[in-house]
C-alpha cells in the first residue's frame, strides 16, 4: 500500500515538473526573441542601409531559439506521456 502512494506522489511530481519545465521554456523563448527584436531594430535605426543583413541574421536567431525551446516542450511531453 505504501509502495502505490509513493509511485503516485512521484507521477505527480513529474507531472508537475513537465508543465513546469515547458512553461519555463516557453518564457525563455519569448525573452529571447524579444530581445532580438529590439537589438534589431536598434541596430536598423543606426545603420539603416544594413536592414537585409540585420533581418536575415535575427530571422535565423529567432529560428533557433524556436527550435531549442520546441525541442524542450518536446522533452517535457516525453516526460508527461511516456
Amino acid at each position: 500500500m505504501l509502495t502505490l502512494a509513493v509511485l503516485l506522489e512521484v507521477a505527480g511530481l513529474a507531472n508537475l515538473g513537465a508543465g513546469l519545465g515547458a512553461g519555463i521554456a516557453a518564457i525563455g523563448a519569448g525573452l529571447g526573441i524579444g530581445k532580438i527584436g529590439s537589438s534589431a531594430m536598434e541596430a536598423i535605426a543606426r545603420q539603416p542601409e544594413a536592414v537585409g543583413d540585420i533581418r536575415s541574421n535575427m530571422i535565423v536567431a529567432a529560428a533557433l531559439i524556436e527550435g531549442v525551446a520546441f525541442f524542450a516542450v518536446v522533452i517535457c511531453f516525453l516526460i508527461l506521456f511516456v
